[in-house]
């Protein structure tokens, strides 16, 4: 076509002076007409002649192809003008816009960065050329994967000022089905053992949705690679795939494959030797090389010697070393011996770790997680534990790193991290609804970023239906360079008790505390604090667990005026985290135990431990398994008045309701109820006073049980979550949306409870005493839980059924929090 072109403009320059068509001449003047969106200036950089030039029929249509190839235009011709030379020329359309019509199993957003890439965008001009090429790009993409009847059209549409729109109209219809997979050549595992290994199947029967019998090339290669390994993990060195038949059917609806295979036979390994040069740790290598001679060979061990060689020599700075086993086979005996070629290459060297992405927080930030250091050889180790310590931070959402090589540098790299943050501030509120507890609501603001330092900030205002409190605190994670942190505390609480599923009282708190933590190592930490907290307790309804304790500290003189304590603490607690990421992890472990004691000098002397525990099982991508463990004891310790301290009943633990403990069931409802003990009184004859009856004695009392709870000084909670992708979401909201399904299971108890003293007691109307000691009266649920973490902070929508209760307790169908913990 562009020869045509050619001759058809130089036949058209002869038209002009034939005289002249065979004779070079001197150029006077260059024009170029038709020109709408390329300038002047730029069309003429493109022709190789100037004026004053001798011009002759060859030079003219170089002149031409010049033009063509600057890719601006359709059309090109030539005229002269006596020693004038004239350019006709039809510019190139602007391409408008780009629509997809039809198109599912591509997405608007691949396609895109497909055209892109080919330079096919909104604004730059058209090349039918091109476009040509991709129609049959994309039409092979669809056979690829089994859709033989695929059609793909591109639609111009021509608009005013030389401007088009491009629509793209897919036509993907049904993949071919797998008719039947046939094996040749395979004696020793039959065709079912090596299908069962493959993801493509045939004939499924109609309830296996899950089975992939809709033909595509890339997973049938996939499975050819499966087989064949199936093979090197058993010995067969020489399995080769000698050819692969796919035939189809004449509608293209249905294929047939079939594979040729040689097995060989099955091949020991008779020595296992290193060559090369193991940068001084030829003892270590070969220490942990699992090879042994005598065994039959084992393509997976094979690689995973290589692998395991390979990350070694990478944590001491040789970063690209090359390991092969090279099989020396022996046919008479059917053995092999396995030579491992180790070169480590040159030591590499960090010479600069730069970030991205970080808008808001700041390098020194980042900068202080990393384990990986500048100027030292780069450890694969430490580069991927500076990257665990990343995501590991609650303001990141996605953390990668790429290794740069240095221009003209063989041994030294820039190392890249590319940070993706994610909201560090919350708007915490909640809202719920409760047979008891009716309407409740909080709200707060938490910055775990405050302006880009890494520092966290909290000032919480939460006003429910039995709570109001106000709470400041400021930590510090890098007080110092050690990674030694600082932080305080102030707060100030009302509690009611009695709004709250439990017995009447109400509670006034007010204190301080200061806290600062070591780190032992990359994974465990120790944490230290002392406090000061204030509890002015009103409107006590004394039941009999406390009433040893309200006698030991109330005034008999007024026993109707509130009780004051005041207490200073002292905590301690060490932790351990291998998490994966700080918020939504899928990986590794995380365990806490604490410890919280009074001292001598405060109010009331007693002590509590709680062991909490979180682990992640990775299932598949997006899949996980989630176990935890919460425990916990609290008593007294010393005595007062003779009289042994116990636990005070508002440090007793309680559960049930929450984000993600017993869920299923109304707040503080789980654990031991209070208990009433009134005196039988009988009539008697009236005295001058107008009374009249006596009482019998304690052994005659009535009790009656309260379904208010009181809490316990011990809690035992566990639960498993199976984590699983949000449906009908992209897998790009895999770290703001998570979804899980769950069953719950614990208790509340009090380990100082007696049954006995109240066995042989009368209860009144018929209530009933149960034994609140008793560890194995636990609750139960199971259900869905949606988190997501939006821009006002972390919202939970909890769905639970309960599979165990008590009778009494009062259970919630349906959670809704907003700024939770996870």
């Amino acid at each position: 076509m562009m020869i045509k072109k050619i001759a058809l403009a130089v036949l058209l320059g002869t038209l002009g002076t034939t005289a002249q068509a065979a004779e070079e001449f001197q150029v006077e003047d260059i024009q170029v007409k038709g020109l709408q969106r390329v300038a002047l200036g730029a069309a003429l950089t493109h022709i190789p002649f100037n004026v004053g030039d001798t011009l002759n029929d060859f030079r003219i249509s170089q002149s031409i192809k010049a033009l063509y190839k600057s890719g601006h235009f359709n059309d090109i011709a030539v005229f002269r003008d006596g020693q004038r030379v004239i350019f006709k020329v039809r510019e190139r359309e602007t391409i408008s816009e780009i629509t997809f019509e039809g198109n599912s199993d591509l997405k608007d957003e691949q396609l895109i960065e497909s055209l892109d890439g080919s330079d096919i965008r909104v604004g730059e001009t058209l090349d039918k050329t091109v476009i040509t090429g991709l129609e049959v790009g994309l039409e092979d993409f669809y056979h690829s994967v089994g859709k033989y009847n695929a059609d793909v059209k591109a639609e111009i549409t021509h608009l005013p000022r030389n401007r088009v729109n491009l629509k793209f109209v897919f036509t993907e219809g049904d993949a071919a089905s797998i008719q039947q997979i046939n094996i040749v050549g395979n004696e020793i595992f039959s065709d079912e053992t090596l299908l069962d290994k493959a993801e493509l199947t045939f004939d499924s029967p109609w309830w296996d949705f899950m089975a992939q019998d809709r033909y595509q090339k890339q997973t049938l290669q996939g499975d050819m690679e499966t087989i064949e390994s199936y093979y090197l993990d058993r010995g067969y060195l020489q399995y080769k795939v000698d050819s692969t038949q796919v035939s189809m059917t004449p509608d293209k609806k249905a294929v047939y494959i079939t594979l040729n295979v040689t097995e060989g036979e099955q091949y020991t390994v008779s020595e296992v030797d290193f060559v090369g040069d193991m940068a001084g740790f030829e003892g270590t290598i070969r220490a942990i090389n699992p090879l042994r001679a005598d065994k039959l060979y084992n393509g997976a061990e094979v690689t995973y010697t290589e692998e395991t060689i390979s990350k070694f020599l990478g944590r001491f700075g040789y970063a690209y070393p090359k390991v092969t086993t090279i099989p020396e086979i022996n046919e008479e005996d059917k053995t092999v011996k396995l030579s491992i070629s180790v070169d480590p290459g040159k030591r590499i060297y960090v010479n600069r770790i730069n970030f991205k992405g970080n808008h808001v927080t700041a390098d020194r930030v980042l900068r202080r997680e990393m384990r990986q250091m500048e100027g030292a050889w780069l450890s694969n180790s430490l580069v991927e534990g500076s990257k665990a310590w990343l995501q590991r931070l609650p303001y990141m959402e996605e953390v990668e790193f790429e290794t740069i090589q240095l221009p003209e540098e063989d041994d030294l790299v820039d190392i890249e991290y590319t940070v993706k943050e994610q909201p560090s501030g919350s708007f915490t509120a909640g809202i719920g609804y409760g047979s008891t507890t009716k309407l409740s609501l909080n709200a707060g603001i938490q910055q775990n970023n405050f302006l880009g330092t890494g520092n966290r900030l909290a000032v919480n205002i939460n006003t429910v239906s039995y709570s109001r409190s106000i709470n400041m605190s400021y930590t510090d994670p890098y007080f110092t360079v050690d990674a030694i942190s600082l932080g305080g505390s102030i707060f100030y609480n009302e509690f009611d008790a009695g709004s709250a599923n439990l017995v009447e009282y109400n509670n006034k708190t007010y204190g301080v505390g200061l806290n600062f933590g070591f780190p032992i190592n990359e994974y465990v930490r120790l944490n230290f604090g002392v406090g000061y907290k204030s509890n002015g307790i009103t409107r006590l309804q004394t039941y009999e667990q406390i009433q040893s304790f309200y006698e030991l500290y109330s005034d008999p003189n007024d026993p109707d005026a509130g009780l004051k304590f005041d207490n200073f603490d002292i905590t301690a607690a060490i932790s351990r985290s291998t998490l994966n990421r700080g918020t939504f992890p899928t990986a590794g472990s995380q365990q806490s135990l604490s410890y919280k004691m009074t001292t001598p000098n405060s109010d009331t002397n007693y002590f509590k431990i709680n062991l909490d525990t979180k682990w992640y099982f990775p299932i598949a991508r997006g899949w996980s398994f989630k176990t935890s463990l919460q425990l916990g004891y609290g008593n007294g310790y010393d005595s007062i008045n003779g009289n042994d301290q116990v636990l005070p009943f508002w440090e007793n633990f309680r559960a049930g309701g929450g984000s993600d403990t017993l869920r299923g069931f109304e707040t503080n409802i789980v654990g031991p109820r209070a208990i009433f003990r009134y005196p039988t009184s009988i009539p008697g004859t009236p005295d001058a006073l107008g009374g009249g009856g006596c009482c019998l004695g304690p052994d005659h009392d009535v009790v009656n049980g309260s379904q208010r709870s009181v809490g316990g000084n011990a809690i035992a909670l566990a639960g498993i979550e199976l984590i699983v992708p949000t449906p009908f979401l992209d897998e790009g909201f895999t770290n703001s949306v998570r979804t899980s399904f769950f069953v719950d299971a614990g208790n509340v108890w009090d380990t100082e409870f007696d049954m006995n003293d109240y066995r042989d007691l009368a209860p009144k109307e018929f209530a009933k005493i149960d034994d609140y000691s008793d560890v194995g009266r636990y609750r139960a649920s199971a259900g869905l839980s949606v988190q997501w973490l939006s821009p006002m902070g972390p919202m939970i929508f909890s769905f639970a059924k309960t599979l165990k209760e008590e009778e009494g307790d009062d259970t919630k169908f349906f959670n809704f929090n907003i700024g939770q913990t996870f």
